[in-house]
């Protein structure tokens, strides 16, 4: 089964007033939706866009493990266990916070910053922090959330071009740049496709296009 989400149908957010706006695709903050709170372990899905000195002051997290993927701009980071870095287009951004951790998240470049952040519920509770970046990841190279039981699959497309879609239990589909077909549906910039025991599905671009695909089992138990 396929189910479609256009970029329209996503909840708005932020703070105008900061500099931030924000965009989410799922159940998020004071936009309470029980129909749509997460899909297999992805619990989140947020386009945040920070207009130059803008961000977000330090923060909690627990138990969540927090993908950002740069779209435009770059994105410094620091947080409680001692990271400070630059995270720029083309680099994949993983925060783990399991027991739990405070960050600060900021545009403090000169120009607009953009980026899709996401969040996975972990297969269990507790344990201690960790950080990664992951510098100019290649296209198709998949990248492991262990502690989610989930991968990432990046994908850049140019006209014509085609790929697999993982066959999954559940597999999430996030069209960032261009156009791209998925069976019968164009999928824009912005729009999304939740897909639960696909099988033999491919992607194709119809222009240039960069997409972000999940690969994840059905929807942990927490241990």
């Amino acid at each position: 089964m396929i189910q479609v989400r256009r970029g329209h149908e996503r909840y708005p957010g932020g703070d105008a007033e900061a500099g931030i706006a924000s965009l989410h695709a799922f159940s998020f903050g004071p936009h309470f939706d029980p129909d749509n709170l997460r899909f297999g372990a992805l619990i989140a899905c947020n386009e945040e866009r920070l207009a130059a000195g803008a961000g977000f002051d330090e923060h909690p997290h627990r138990d969540t493990e927090i993908v950002t993927w740069v779209v435009e701009g770059e994105l410094t980071h620091r947080d409680s266990a001692g990271h400070e870095t630059t995270v720029r287009p083309g680099d994949l951004q993983r925060l783990s916070s399991a027991g739990g951790v405070r960050h600060v998240e900021r545009n403090d470049g000169a120009g607009p910053l953009r980026f899709v952040q996401m969040w996975l519920a972990p297969l269990a509770f507790g344990g201690e922090p960790s950080y990664e970046v992951v510098r100019g990841i290649a296209d198709g190279t998949p990248y492991a959330v262990a502690r989610a039981g989930a991968l990432l699959h990046l994908r850049r497309l140019a006209e014509g071009e085609r790929t697999a879609v993982p066959d999954a239990a559940r597999a999430y589909v996030r069209v960032v740049r261009g156009a791209v077909r998925l069976g019968g549906e164009r999928l824009e910039a912005g729009d999304e496709a939740r897909i639960t025991d696909g099988a033999g599905l491919e992607l194709r671009g119809l222009t240039a296009s960069e997409c972000l695909v999940w690969e994840m089992g059905a929807e942990p138990a927490h241990g």
